[in-house]
């Protein structure tokens, strides 16, 4: 969650799973537009000798549509390629790695970029740097600096490829221990005590690829944003995608796999939680494999989540208006599958067309907030820059869906419908205490934990001076 290990088949294959995407206008550069693709999730920070990279087998792509047939009319392709420089030892490095190319880095990533529309490919980079994992201090001295130096900015965009603290926040243990907010411990069909929520991701990284483009290469006539909210050329759909060949082959001679046959795609996201929480157990690696332009086999399962109908069930007496409610979810429908059409909130749109499809769907033309004033409930606490409305690192997502499939956004499409008192005010009681600390210039994620310096399941632990 927002995506981790979210499908049985691709919780296999960790290289290739997606655990979230993000999209937003930069906070302090007009028309420049930001997307985070995240993959590999959970990572232990301390988890050598061989520590976390990108599959040099694994096709990483960057989506996006904007002529509202919810297709990818621009695609960025990240290739990777991995090098050994010594193949007879065991270590990762052979001392500190204190530059981007030092020779003490035993098995150093590459990667480039090509941008494919209207069918043309063009490769925009040459190989740029991934930075090594944060080891820890010795191996890993001024991380911070060391990663900064794999930012490279190519033609006007700005591109990053590596190890990044996890940005998102979730109680895990708890939401999957049948349902249960530890907040609301006390009100569950089994009841707990109350308490604080946990963040489960905490101390675990993720692996990260962002760009930061400007929003001239993103909209169809190729010109900048124009600060009309309500004009539909502002808004752009946007996903992640992963693929693999589709044959993959153990090469004893090699010790390796191989690939051979097209590219297949084994794993995307837009919307968060999506795939987590509302396909099916059945259908979910279905949905990994499938385009959004095909997700009318899925439109079911947003229209009428399952989840709305265990919390009433979960949570005896809280949700009775909820549980009454039989119609299907035009909320959830605008805000999943085709963005939020003109006259539901005010002044606002990112209607992509009636095409349902599963995207983050971005209105560029809604001026940011600065980082301090955003509101982490996005549209829900009155903030039109942040999600339904593309998606930025700091909102809660988790929080924001909950509300919502607990009936908190139908009075948008359904003004007769009260909202049960329960819906407003349900979490799963993380705070941005636990979570480590969003940067404010690109790439934005946080910084990783290192595998010295960190305590598994635990916050963050200073690093030796």
């Amino acid at each position: 969650m927002s995506s981790h290990r979210e499908a049985p088949e691709i919780a296999k294959d960790p290289c290739a799973d997606g655990t979230d995407t993000y999209a937003f206008m930069h906070p302090t550069e007009p028309n420049q537009v930001v997307i985070i693709a995240n993959f590999i999730p959970l990572q232990q920070p301390n988890g050598g000798p061989n520590f976390y990279e990108f599959a040099d087998d694994v096709l990483y792509e960057i989506k996006i549509s904007n002529t509202q047939k919810s297709i990818a009319d621009i695609t960025y392709q990240f290739r990777f390629k991995t090098q050994i420089r010594n193949p007879d030892t065991f270590l990762y490095n052979f001392g500190q790695i204190e530059s981007i190319d030092s020779a003490n880095y035993n098995r150093p990533q590459t990667y480039r970029v090509s941008r494919i529309k209207n069918g043309e490919i063009t490769n925009i980079t040459g190989e740029l740097p991934v930075p090594p994992c944060n080891v820890g201090p010795r191996s890993t001295p001024n991380y911070e600096a060391l990663a900064d130096s794999a930012v490279k900015t190519v033609g006007g965009r700005k591109f990053f490829a590596g190890q990044r603290g996890d940005a998102f926040q979730v109680d895990l243990g708890s939401i999957f221990d049948l349902g249960a907010l530890r907040p609301f411990g006390n009100l569950h069909l089994l009841p707990m005590a109350a308490m604080d929520g946990i963040n489960s991701v905490q101390s675990y990284n993720v692996h990260t690829i962002a760009i930061q483009v400007p929003s001239s290469e993103l909209t169809r006539d190729g010109q900048d944003q124009d600060g009309i909210v309500l004009n539909r050329r502002n808004t752009i759909g946007v996903w992640a995608t992963a693929s693999r060949r589709s044959a993959r082959v153990f090469k004893k001679n090699l010790g390796k796999y191989g690939g051979t046959g097209p590219a297949v795609q084994v794993s995307r996201l837009g919307n968060p939680l999506v795939n987590e929480v509302l396909i099916p157990m059945s259908e979910k690696d279905k949905w990994n494999a499938a385009e959004p332009k095909d997700d009318v086999d899925f439109v079911q399962y947003v229209q009428k989540p399952e989840l709305q109908g265990l919390l009433p069930f979960l949570y005896p007496t809280v949700f009775p208006n909820l549980a009454a409610y039989d119609k299907p979810r035009a909320d959830l429908d605008a805000i999943l599958l085709t963005g939020i059409p003109t006259g539901v909130v005010p002044g606002f749109r990112n209607y992509t067309g009636p095409i349902k499809s599963d995207m983050l769907r971005l209105n560029m033309a809604v001026p940011p907030k600065a980082q301090a004033d955003e509101n982490k409930l996005g549209i829900l606490g009155g903030d039109l820059a942040g999600f339904p409305n593309g998606r930025r690192l700091g909102d809660d997502i988790t929080a924001i869906e909950l509300k919502a499939i607990a009936g908190a956004t139908i009075p948008l499409v359904d003004p007769d419908y009260e909202p049960d008192g329960a819906a407003a005010l349900l979490e799963d009681g993380t705070t941005d205490d636990n979570r480590p600390a969003i940067l404010d210039h690109f790439p934005f994620m946080p910084l990783p934990g290192s595998g010295y310096g960190t305590v598994p399941g635990t916050s963050r632990v200073s690093e030796p001076s």
